[in-house]
């Protein structure tokens, strides 16, 4: 399951305020994509999340490998607390995203190749060699870039357990992000929405527009749920 919040302004009383779209995608046990919530909150914080969380178990979701997001802060903890059984990966898509805020467009490239060596890397221990050989070598010129993966390497780390096949449908978030794309593109065409209900309404219609296509499994499910039911035995149906 893959969460994750886009920003709008929205007009209330003749004065602008922030507001955040809750997006929560998850891939079932069919291999397909579905937008399972789509909700209008306050600026983003996790314990918003944990009311959104919250709210799936209280409409019949029993338990969830996986979940897949940013790195705000608590955001671990609400998962814990409304899924104790859930593992939190760190989003690696906003991982390399957050690094490359640190560096300027020259060494950007040469950055983002260095970067891939960790999260590539075939096991855990050489993904930590790589780390420290990355750091090593950029840590110099921009100080702040590596402090985060020392930092959050307990919630970067799980991805190495699996093969690549579920790597990739972990660390390769294009399907959210794709969804995202879509829901900023509404920032460009409209600035600010009159009233939470229109912005909701325009998000429905973005999303039913944006999942047209998702009618296939995910490329190799077949392996992928094989995977998931070994790693999490007795919690995934055979």
């Amino acid at each position: 399951m893959f969460i994750d919040a886009v920003h709008f302004s929205v007009r209330e009383d003749n004065r602008i305020k922030k507001l955040a779209a809750y997006v929560i995608l998850a891939i079932t046990l069919d291999g397909r994509k579905d937008v399972i919530s789509l909700q209008i909150g306050e600026n983003e914080s996790s314990k918003y999340w944990l009311g959104v969380l919250n709210e799936l178990k209280n409409r019949g979701v029993k338990d969830v490998m996986i979940i897949c997001a940013d790195g705000l802060t608590g955001i671990k903890e609400a998962i814990g607390t409304a899924f104790p059984d859930t593992e939190y990966q760190r989003c690696i898509v906003h991982q390399v995203r957050n690094t490359l805020k640190y560096v300027p467009y020259k060494d950007m490239k040469a950055f983002a190749t260095d970067l891939k060596t960790i999260y590539l890397a075939p096991s855990e221990e050489q993904g930590r060699a790589q780390l420290e050989r990355v750091t090593e070598k950029w840590e110099p010129k921009y100080p702040n870039a590596m402090k985060s993966w020392a930092q959050n390497w307990d919630v970067i780390s799980p991805i190495f357990k699996f093969s690549n096949d579920v790597r990739k449908v972990i660390y390769t978030t294009n399907a959210i992000e794709s969804l995202n794309s879509t829901y900023k593109k509404l920032n460009r065409q409209r600035s600010v929405f009159p009233s939470d209900k229109a912005l909701l309404k325009t998000l429905y219609l973005s999303t039913l527009q944006a999942t047209k296509k998702w009618y296939l499994p995910l490329r190799n499910w077949g392996k992928v749920y094989g995977e998931f039911t070994v790693m999490y035995e007795g919690r995934i149906p055979c």
